[in-house]
């Protein structure tokens, strides 16, 4: 069973692995609504720096949401951040393994390499890249230590602020109350639709199937190189897109979950490849929404391998090998950027706030980004060395500077359909990652 303490009290409003001893106060007590991992991310962040907290998940359990997620070095800081050591080295070693290139690769449906496009990433680490994790692997990690704060099976309703506190209102007629409230409950908060009700949910049109194929030596032997590169994207002149990303994790999850958190509940997972068939708004490729959400695991099978029947064998054979089990229907949908609001004990992270398309692998960092960020400015505050209000509202100003010119970014409909669009860099704040350094 593993142990871990959180008595030592780190100065996260430091550089990782540079805090210094720092003695949190102990009246602030956050209220964090949704479990996933930005919400996860800051209660291991508000942990280790003393502050008391409380994560409310609708959940019973850690449900399947998602499989690959791109991880890149502001992502990889910020659990380095949040994250006692030992668990920090398990998302490393349980990470996919350094590919050639940090790219996105674009292949033609003939199976031509017709281009590539690089990440939106700032500059990864030269030693140990950060590159992909399993989306369930990284949760269960974050969960590890958790146990007597972690409440699943708890859906919030609404809330109640005040100047002196906030108070989180559930379905099953309780409540609870705090300090600050955090909503990292999905681009579906109930509490940013309460707190800021005029940011709409964009539907894009997008629809798609995600599906996972278990990743044999054979099936890499076989496979483009390219494929393997950071992500890659597969197109026919209909505008049908087929995204792959392989995860390969450095280390068995399992060997390394017995070395370095003996005792945690989290789920061997074998190398495999993701992919994801989508279709441009306006396609009559899939059929409705509600067909397409009630169809069985075979149908939706099926339906992917029609769509790429007449591509080239290798790609309708990668669709081929996909476990029916796994596949599970996508709609992209993301929220416009929030005009400013006043800064309150009510604030938001992650999807919460600044949902976005997948397509350049930023949404899952930027949560994680605002968690770290959001648990130093809460530290500060509960130290007394700032007012709670002015740091919310820091951390607030700061994450709409560096956040939302991603959110437009990835917004643009030319990001999701056109392979090798690029936004403007310069407007983000990010820079385009090349070929990993030997």
């Amino acid at each position: 069973m593993i142990h871990l303490t959180y008595s030592e009290e780190v100065d996260v409003s430091t550089a990782p692995g540079k805090g210094t001893a720092g003695r949190a106060a102990k009246s602030l007590h956050v209220l964090i609504i949704g479990g996933g991992i930005g919400g996860l991310c800051l209660a291991q962040g508000l942990r280790k720096s003393g502050v008391s907290c409380a994560v409310y998940e609708t959940a019973p359990a850690v449900v399947r949401t998602g499989y690959r997620l791109h991880m890149n070095s502001e992502g990889g800081r910020a659990l380095q951040q949040c994250l006692p050591e030992p668990l920090y080295e398990l998302y490393a070693q349980t990470s996919t393994v350094t590919p050639r290139r940090a790219l996105m690769v674009h292949f033609d449906h003939l199976g031509n390499e017709v281009g590539t496009r690089p990440h939106l990433d700032p500059p990864n680490d030269p030693v140990r890249p950060h590159t992909a994790v399993n989306r369930r692997t990284l949760r269960q990690i974050m969960m590890v230590g958790l146990k007597d704060v972690l409440h699943l099976g708890r859906t919030a309703t609404g809330f109640a602020a005040d100047g002196d506190g906030v108070r989180v209102l559930f379905a099953d007629g309780s409540s609870v109350t705090g300090d600050v409230l955090v909503a990292a409950d999905g681009i579906h908060s109930v509490t940013r639709r309460q707190l800021l009700p005029g940011v709409p949910v964009v539907d894009t049109g997008l629809r798609g199937l995600y599906a996972l194929a278990p990743l044999t030596d054979e099936m890499v032997a076989a496979l483009p190189a390219g494929l393997f590169d950071g992500f890659a994207m597969i197109s026919d002149p209909k505008g049908t897109l087929l995204v792959c990303g392989a995860y390969r994790p450095r280390r068995p999850i399992a060997e390394a979950v017995a070395e370095l958190a003996p005792g945690a509940e989290i789920d061997p997972i074998g190398p495999y490849l993701m992919t994801g068939l989508f279709t441009p708004p306006g396609s009559d490729v899939f059929p409705g929404d509600a067909e397409l959400w009630s169809a069985t695991a075979d149908a939706r099978h099926n339906l992917m391998r029609a769509v790429v029947d007449d591509w080239h064998p290798v790609w309708s054979g990668l669709v081929g090998r996909a476990d029916p089990a796994t596949i599970v229907p996508v709609t992209v949908r993301h929220l416009e950027p929030a005009e400013p609001w006043p800064a309150s004990r009510v604030t938001l992270l992650g999807d919460a706030i600044h949902a976005m398309p997948p397509a350049y692998g930023t949404g899952g960092n930027t949560a994680l980004r605002d968690a770290a960020s959001l648990a130093r400015a809460l530290t500060q505050a509960a130290r007394g060395q700032v007012p709670l209000l002015e740091a919310i509202g820091a951390y607030e100003a700061e994450m709409r500077a560096e956040v939302f010119p991603i959110l437009r970014a990835a917004s643009d409909p030319r990001s999701s359909t056109v392979p090798e669009f690029l936004p403007d860099l310069q407007m983000t704040g990010q820079r385009p990652a090349g070929d990993y350094p030997d």
